[in-house]
């Protein structure tokens, strides 16, 4: 599962659809309007779901935020996140932070296709019972 903020990882997104960019369909990204809003509970209930991984994709650096502050308050929370998640047993780097431009479209499919791999390595998060 991604969360992209919909000024610059978001607009990176929809400008890879456009170039035809491949990446790996396995990411469902969900469009906000900033990653500061990301609460960590949306998070935590995306791993209670079944998602094996979070990419979270904002704005294309923390100084650059479209409304200020909410890179810095995302990247707060994922460093959280992560520290709670490696407490829970569940592997960090389940969880991933990066910062995009709306330019960087070939950035995304990269970081996208990356991501999906890590976690085919980790594997399932929760074994499928039969």
């Amino acid at each position: 599962m991604a969360f992209f903020c919909r000024w610059c990882a978001g607009a990176a997104a929809d400008l890879a659809g456009v170039s035809r960019l491949q990446y790996s369909p396995n990411v469902v990204p969900i469009i906000v309007p900033c990653t500061g809003r990301i609460n960590a509970r949306h998070i935590v209930e995306a791993f209670l779901n079944g998602a094996d991984g979070v990419l979270i994709g904002g704005c294309h650096t923390p100084n650059d935020c479209h409304y200020i502050s909410g890179n810095f308050k995302a990247f707060k929370r994922t460093y959280l996140l992560k520290k709670l998640l490696k407490q829970l047993g569940i592997e960090p780097e389940r969880l991933r932070i990066e910062w995009i431009s709306a330019t960087e479209s070939k950035k995304l499919a990269r970081v996208v296709n990356e991501f999906v791999e890590e976690i085919r390595k980790l594997g399932p998060l929760y074994e499928k019972e039969v």
